[in-house]
């Protein structure tokens, strides 16, 4: 299992290009389902949940073609199977975005429920609802969400609460739909506005995206289109939060700013020096950060997926800083490993009281999640002596070749393969 060997203490210089969004990919990927014809995507990056999406189809007889420099074709003109196995959904939650596809063109879908996750504890009940809401009959059978529909009718569907991957699935489920469907409580995130824009390309016709109120008009047939992946906003936070703790001077390429407001308003209130132009960053550090408090939201407030590394940040900050964790329930398990690190924080259920110290020395840490990998990463670029992070297939799910990307900068780190 692979580990990552950082020597902290190295400041962070030059530039980097910020590689396409895996939150936007893993459903424009699924959204190939839709038609017969080809989709052509860009900017795809090399991921391992990417990877397990492209098994995924390939095991249902969808050609997926993958080149060297990023791009995908798609073709799902012969599908063969209409089910998604547990094997594969186990790894993967957006697993589920195979749901609204396959029952829209196919009118049959059989989709594993994803691991550990129990019908109401999660938004997967939100995708069942609103399916249902569309004239799907679905039942749970044997770990299995079945659907089956002639044909889907438009509806108004509101969520209860406010899910991306939901509004995914139901908005792709819905431009085959007969008649009118509007999504209330629709997320608003940057990736929805992404496959939005590609199921346009295709011939769909929705308005809205980007707000919570999308209208989509159903359409008889999507046909093929091209299509770059938008840049990944996360990633690109995760590498200004690694410049504030070890400070320096960097230039981020190929990114969306304008995605990015909650983001770059909070590291420059942690003292960050940004500037911004239509698709670069360049972000600069001295001295110590600032602590700084924060609430995580549901876009365009600030991401849950950011919360891991400005607490990393917030660990060597002057000052105390509250972060309040509002989407996920289980989302401070970076934490004790923080700790191991000589970071100072008190968890008492939502709320994390982080008291920032002068500095962090080196440990062997372990990576829990995607997001805790990243932040274990930062502190460790922050701290004195060698961090070893292990369990960093985490890492590899969201982040192209991170220790590459921070290597060019001048980072002392290397992966170690066992």
């Amino acid at each position: 299992m692979d580990k990552l060997r950082i020597t902290g203490g190295s400041p962070l210089n030059g530039e980097i290009s910020i590689s396409g969004a895996k939150n936007a990919a893993l459903p424009i990927l699924c959204a190939g389902l839709l038609t017969a014809d080809t989709i052509s995507l860009s900017n795809v990056p090399k991921l391992n949940d990417i990877a397990t999406t492209l098994k995924l189809l390939s095991q249902m007889g969808v050609r997926c073609d993958r080149s060297q420099d990023n791009a995908v074709s798609i073709t799902a003109d012969q599908v063969t199977t209409l089910e998604a196995p547990y094997e594969l959904v186990k790894t993967m939650r957006a697993s589920i975005l195979v749901l609204g596809p396959l029952l829209a063109r196919f009118g049959e879908a059989r989709v594993s429920l994803p691991g550990g996750c129990a019908i109401g504890q999660r938004p997967v009940d939100q995708h069942i609802q609103g399916l249902a809401a569309l004239g799907a009959d679905i039942k749970i059978e044997h770990g299995f969400v079945v659907a089956r529909a002639k044909r889907l009718k438009g509806a108004v569907v509101r969520t209860d609460m406010v899910t991306v991957t939901g509004t995914e699935n139901l908005m792709m489920a819905a431009v085959l739909a007969e008649g009118q469907t509007v999504l209330e409580n629709a997320a608003r995130e940057p990736e929805v506005v992404d496959l939005a824009e590609l199921l346009i390309k295709m011939g769909a016709k929705i308005k809205g995206h980007g707000t919570d109120r999308i209208v989509i008009e159903g359409v008889d047939k999507l046909h093929g289109a091209s299509h770059r992946v938008c840049p990944d906003r996360i990633e690109a936070g995760s590498f200004l939060c690694a410049v504030g703790a070890a400070g320096g001077s960097i230039v981020l390429r190929d990114v969306a700013p304008d995605t990015m407001g909650a983001t770059i308003s909070k590291l420059q209130e942690a003292g960050i020096k940004i500037e911004c132009g239509s698709d670069w960053i360049k972000a600069g550090m001295t001295g110590r950060p600032r602590a700084v408090d924060v609430r995580t939201q549901e876009y365009p407030g600030f991401a849950t997926d950011m919360q891991a590394q400005l607490m990393a940040l917030d660990a060597i900050a002057d000052g105390t800083s509250v972060i309040v964790e509002t989407i996920f329930e289980n989302r401070y398990m970076h934490v004790q490993e923080l700790i191991r690190l000589g970071a100072n924080i008190d968890i008492d259920g939502h709320t994390a009281v982080v008291r920032g110290v002068t500095r962090l020395s080196g440990a062997t840490v372990m990576a829990t999640d995607l997001r805790a990998s990243a932040s274990l990463v930062i502190a460790g670029l922050a701290a004195e002596g060698e961090t070893i992070v292990e369990r960093i297939y985490h890492l590899d799910r969201g982040y192209e070749k991170m220790e590459h990307k921070l290597r060019l900068l001048g980072a002392n780190i290397e992966r170690i393969t066992s």
